[in-house]
């Protein structure tokens, strides 16, 4: 097993990542994706998610998060799966045990809320936060198995988008951005971040029927 942060995984040590991913190896990767340089400050990423506001990003993140997921399950041998252990601990656990036995690479990207998203009452409350991101679409949980016929399974419910902008008012990251850019300028900009989302979400849909 490699375990590394998302700075690490989706950014910097990406090119690293991506070769380990394309050969056929028998190795497993675990990402605790914080979107955000979480060791070191708390420096914006390619995995931070946009209208986000962090060092580097002050005025909130313009673009879209890289959907490593997805780039990986491109390739088609590398097991993939999304997990949040605070929204299904059963699916945290089924991924991390077909990874395991998976002849091949894989690659398990773990939800992984931190101080620096100033979620409200702290981080004794992340384990709710990751249900509540589930449920308003925030990230979808799925699990890629190439040793399927069909690879895809999506283990999260359909979202429940009206909940959305509410889960981004629960942290300081998304809520302070009214007060820098105002309420219009921000609404456009949570409206992006929703729209990522659903995207996100549609592909993997789409992936789910062909």
């Amino acid at each position: 097993w490699i375990v590394g942060g998302d700075g690490w995984a989706y950014d910097i040590g990406y090119g690293g990542l991506d070769h380990v991913l394309a050969n056929d190896l028998n190795v497993n990767v675990l990402v605790l994706d914080t979107e955000v340089y979480s060791n070191t400050g708390g420096q914006s990423s390619k995995a931070s998610q946009a209208a986000s506001i962090a060092k580097f990003a002050a005025g909130g993140k313009p673009t879209a998060k890289k959907d490593l997921g997805q780039i990986a399950m491109a390739y088609g041998h590398v097991y993939v799966a999304q997990i949040a252990m605070g929204a299904d601990k059963n699916q945290t656990l089924k991924a991390i045990k077909e990874a395991e036995s998976y002849k091949g690479p894989s690659l398990i990207i773990a939800y992984s809320p931190c101080v620096e998203h100033g979620i409200k009452g702290g981080l004794s409350n992340h384990q709710r936060t990751q249900a509540k991101a589930v449920e308003c679409g925030y990230l979808a949980l799925y699990r890629f198995d190439p040793r399927n016929e069909k690879p895809l399974t999506i283990d999260s419910k359909e979202p429940q988008w009206d909940k959305f902008q509410e889960f981004l008012m629960n942290e300081t990251r998304y809520n302070q951005l009214t007060k820098l850019k105002g309420d219009d300028l921000s609404q456009k900009m949570f409206d992006k971040t929703k729209a990522d989302a659903q995207k996100r979400y549609a592909e993997l849909v789409k992936k789910l029927a062909d």
